[in-house]
Formats: C-alpha cells, sequence, structure tokens
C-alpha cells in the first residue's frame, strides 16, 4: 500500500505544506487521488532560505507527524519543491550525430544530446536542478517536439537550465533527511505548481504561473507548450503588511489584519468617508482603547503602491524574454499574497494580460484545503511525482527533466550517512 503513496512537501517562509496522494485502481485503471493535506507554521526559513536547519528539521517532523496520522499511512518518500531567490536560468544548446546507421532517432540519442546541452559553464557555487528540453531539430528541420523515431544526421537540442545555489540545496536536503524522509527529487516550486494550475492549451497559448508567498514571488511562463523562464524575486506580501504598519504607526500583527479583513489593492473603489476602526480589529487592546478611524482609500493607497511594485518586478521578467503584455492565456496568481482583495485587478493593469486567481485544474478532489492557492505547490508535487513514475515507465515520457537534481541529492544523502552510527 505505501508504494503507491505520492507525498509532495512545500517548505515555505510562513507554513510547511505536505499534501499526500495514492494511486488507486477503480476500475478504468489507475487513478491519482488526493488523500490528505496538512499544514504546520515554518520554521528556521527566512526569504526563500534556510537559516536553522535544527528549527527546518523539527517543523517537517511535525508536519510528517500530522499528515501520518490523518491518512494512516507511513510516508517515507516526498516530492520536494525548491523556491531561493538565488535561481538563475539560462539556454543552452546540446549537438550530436545519430547512432544508428539508418538514422532514426532513439532515447539514446535524445538523452546524449541533453547531457550535451548540460556542459555549460556553471559558478562552482551553484548547480544545476533541471535541464528542460524545449525544442529539437535534425539537420535543417526546426521546432521538433518529440524526434524520436524521425530519420536525420544531426540532431540538436535547445535547453533551458534551471541552477539554484549550492549551500541552499545542501541545507534544504540536509534538514529533510534528519527526519528519516527520503527526497525522490527536487523539483522548482514555480514549475510543480504549474502542474495543478495550467492546462495543456494554456502551455500552448502562451500563460504566466505567479506565486505570491510571504517573502518571495515566484513564476514560470510557458509558451507553446514549454518552459520559456522561470524565476523567483525576493519580494512578497510581507512587504505590504510592513507598509501598512509603517504607514498606519501599528504592530505587525494588526497590518496583517488590516490587509486581509479591510485592505485592498484598489483604492479608487472608496469613498472619503470610508473608514476602519482599528480599535475594533486590535483584539490586544480592544476592552481599553478609544475607537481609532483610519481611511480605507488610504491604506489601500499603501497596499497598491506596494502591489505595483510588485507585478512591475514581474514585468521585468517579462521583458526579459520580450513577452511583456503578450501571453494569450494570462497570469494565474497563487500563493498566500493573492488573498489580498483586488489584486487580480492591479495584475491586469500593470501586466497588461487577462490575470485570475489559480485553481486545481487537474485532479479532481473531495479535500476542499487541497483547492487553496496556498496548497497548489504542494499538490503540483504531487501530480509532477506521479507523471514522472509514469514517464519511467515509459521510455517517451519527459525525457530527462527530472532526473537531474537526483544526483546531487544522492551524493549529499551519502556524505550524511557517513556520519551516522
Amino acid at each position: 500500500m505505501k508504494e503507491n503513496i505520492i507525498a509532495g512537501l512545500d517548505i515555505g517562509s510562513t507554513e510547511i505544506r505536505l499534501v499526500v496522494g495514492q494511486k488507486a485502481n477503480d476500475g478504468g485503471g489507475e487513478k491519482l487521488q488526493i488523500i490528505g493535506a496538512v499544514s504546520v507554521p515554518a520554521q528556521g526559513i527566512a526569504k526563500g532560505t534556510v537559516n536553522s536547519i535544527e528549527d527546518v528539521t523539527t517543523a517537517i517532523s511535525a508536519c510528517l507527524e500530522k499528515a501520518e496520522r490523518l491518512v494512516g499511512l507511513p510516508i517515507t518518500r516526498v516530492w520536494v519543491g525548491i523556491n531561493c531567490p538565488q535561481i538563475k536560468c539560462e539556454k543552452s544548446r546540446g549537438v550530436v550525430a545519430i547512432g544508428k546507421s539508418d538514422g532514426e532517432v532513439n532515447a539514446e540519442d535524445v538523452d546524449r544530446a541533453i547531457e550535451a546541452a548540460r556542459a555549460l559553464s556553471v559558478p562552482p557555487n551553484y548547480e544545476i536542478i533541471h535541464v528542460i528540453p524545449i525544442r529539437f531539430s535534425i539537420d535543417n528541420q526546426e521546432d521538433i517536439k518529440d524526434p524520436i523515431g524521425m530519420t536525420g544526421v544531426r540532431l540538436e537540442v535547445e535547453t533551458l537550465i534551471v541552477q539554484v545555489l549550492s549551500s541552499h540545496v545542501k541545507s534544504l536536503t540536509k534538514a529533510i533527511y534528519r527526519t528519516g524522509l527520503d527526497i525522490e527529487d527536487l523539483i522548482l516550486s514555480p514549475l510543480a505548481a504549474a502542474e495543478a494550475v495550467l492546462d495543456s492549451k494554456q502551455k500552448e497559448l502562451g500563460a504566466a504561473l505567479i506565486n505570491i508567498g510571504l517573502s518571495t514571488t515566484s513564476l514560470a511562463v510557458f509558451e507553446e507548450g514549454e518552459l520559456l523562464h522561470t524565476a523567483v524575486l525576493p519580494i512578497g506580501s510581507e512587504h505590504v503588511t510592513a507598509d501598512v504598519a509603517i504607514g498606519l504607526r501599528c504592530p505587525l500583527t494588526l497590518a496583517e489584519k488590516i490587509k486581509i479583513e479591510s485592505g485592498s489593492a484598489w483604492p479608487a473603489k472608496f469613498g472619503k468617508k470610508d473608514e476602519i476602526d482599528l480599535s475594533a480589529l486590535d483584539a490586544e487592546k480592544n476592552s481599553a482603547e478609544e475607537p481609532r478611524f483610519v481611511s480605507r482609500k488610504f491604506v489601500a493607497e499603501i497596499i497598491e503602491a506596494r502591489v505595483e511594485e510588485i507585478f512591475s518586478k514581474i514585468d521585468q521578467e517579462f521583458k526579459k524574454i520580450e513577452r511583456s503584455g503578450m501571453l494569450p492565456a494570462g497570469a494565474l496568481l497563487i500563493g498566500g499574497g493573492v488573498k489580498l482583495s483586488d489584486i487580480t485587478e492591479v495584475a491586469k493593469r500593470e501586466l497588461r494580460l487577462p490575470a485570475s486567481i489559480g485553481v486545481n485544474r487537474v485532479t479532481p478532489t473531495i479535500i476542499d484545503k487541497v483547492n487553496d492557492p496556498q496548497f497548489l505547490t504542494a499538490l503540483g508535487l504531487v501530480i509532477w511525482g506521479n507523471s514522472a513514475i509514469l514517464a519511467d515507465a515509459d521510455s517517451r515520457g519527459r525525457f530527462n527533466v527530472t532526473s537531474t537534481a537526483k544526483k546531487s541529492v544522492a551524493s549529499i544523502k551519502k556524505w550524511l550517512s557517513s556520519f551516522m552510527p
């Protein structure tokens, strides 16, 4: 039974979330069913990076224990999302001669071409976690999606190489291994989330997945069915809260409450007479403090300024790949930051694109929590893991997309085991 368990672990700055899926046979073949979703407050993570391995281990252990109690099954392996701001994304090409005498391309030729594309100069403190084939060409025929079975002399592949800071990978994997869990693979979080939120038509037309977290905002841009660009920006919803706290001269806890319950990113919808009673929101001082009112329009202007900055930085990433205002399927927003009222209106204006809150489009589930925008990354990791398992069974699957980080993860595990009695 436990062999059919697929678990996705999303380690965020606010919460650690674990979604558990199970492959079940319903008579029409094996299907993925989501059987549990839990979260615990995060510890030892700040701005997307590990600052205390011990604290991260404690938090993951608490999340694992909670999940095992919920589903009633042991969880031994996880697919892990990685989301640090220090990522690099660049294109690389690999060229090989087709091996067979009749010129027919096989899976081995594809693997050799992808391996040739990996041979680029990587900084010593970075390592490659994804090599993603974008398109192939055989001789003079370009824009081939799947070259296997086609014939020619020269096979060329254009890939997207995703690199992550080595120290972050080592700290994260060390914290996870200390809990007794094994790591199936490390997946870039926005890439995994897209598996749950974007359908094939959106990826084909051109779409962006934007995950607004507490201290980071990550994005993945797709076009013609392939990943075009990805980035993690060191700005998130905590910056909005901090601005409200400074603007109103109030504690951060109260600023967060104001932002969620009465805040908006669209000041134009409020008049001069719209006000917020701060004393009613401040539970700690509610009994003693006199009513204190602030203009809702003023609060919305503070929020709007920071939200505009977030989307401005996202648009700068689109400009790098010449897709600013040119993604027909628009932007899908997920993460805790999207709970802010009217955030999609600002997104539409700043990005000049259709924008909406992302939802689970891929896996039907009776567990409502999984459809929350904050859980979509963990759900995407489960879907990614399921797809990777199917691809391993079928040699014509994702080619080598998920195997890149496994080597470094295995070496870290071997190094850690040398210290254990």
